[in-house]
């Protein structure tokens, strides 16, 4: 595949050398949305786009490509509450490719399906308190991280408990890839649930792995999920 890389930062540079490792080419890259929009024919000579950029610019640039026909991964976070519905229904009715997805670590993607089965097993447990706690490098604008709400949404939803009881502590510090611990506390004793990311390339290995996946797919909008099963 021919891949515009849009957002060219760490986690750009990490998708490019898994990119290129198996086998495929870079037809552009982009730093910004601004740029993104300026070089609307470089961006016409990929088969496909992975974008990670800033909460900000990701409706815009997702937005773009579908106006374009290009399919894109995205792995930007923070924008699903207030852009995500439209995004998937300009897809669809464009007729486009979107996979979208909070996290694209294996682990971390498993660790989702333990969260699931074991908010379960602690529905009407109310003597177990649930938190989430997220720490990530200094560089990540949003939070909490779109990985931790996805873990807080699974708890609402499988564990039957209301999402304001279950808090998020978001903490940045130097370039940690990322760690994400569910706790369970009741006056006796705590149960944790974590995932660490020792770098970003098992990020950037998910999204070109996405990518592949994607170029395949039928017309759609889907997630990790869509792909691991």
């Amino acid at each position: 595949m021919n891949i515009a890389l849009i957002g060219y930062g760490k986690m750009g540079h990490a998708v490019e050398a898994i990119a290129l490792e198996r086998g495929h080419c870079i037809a552009c890259t982009f730093d910004s949305a601004p740029d993104l929009a300026a070089h609307r024919d470089l961006l016409a000579q990929a088969d496909l786009a992975i974008e990670f950029t800033q909460p900000t610019e990701a409706p815009a640039n997702l937005q773009l490509c579908l106006d374009m026909g290009i399919p894109t991964v995205c792995g930007t976070t923070g924008w699903y509450a207030t852009h995500y519905e439209a995004i998937a229904t300009l897809c669809r009715q464009r007729g486009g490719r979107l996979l979208t997805a909070t996290n694209f670590s294996l682990g971390m993607n498993i660790m989702f399906a333990l969260n699931e089965h074991l908010a379960t097993l602690m529905a009407g447990r109310t003597t177990y308190k649930a938190s989430i706690t997220e720490t990530h490098h200094i560089h990540k604008l949003d939070a909490p991280s779109g990985t931790a709400l996805t873990l807080q949404e699974q708890i609402h939803s499988y564990g039957n408990r209301d999402a304001s009881e279950i808090p998020i502590r978001s903490i940045r510090e130097g370039e940690v890839a990322g760690i994400h611990t569910v706790s369970y506390t009741s006056p006796e004793d705590t149960l944790t649930l974590t995932h660490q990311a020792h770098s970003r390339r098992g990020l950037a290995l998910g999204a070109v792995v996405a990518a592949e996946w994607l170029f395949e797919a039928a017309p759609g909008v889907y997630t990790l999920q869509d792909l691991l099963r």
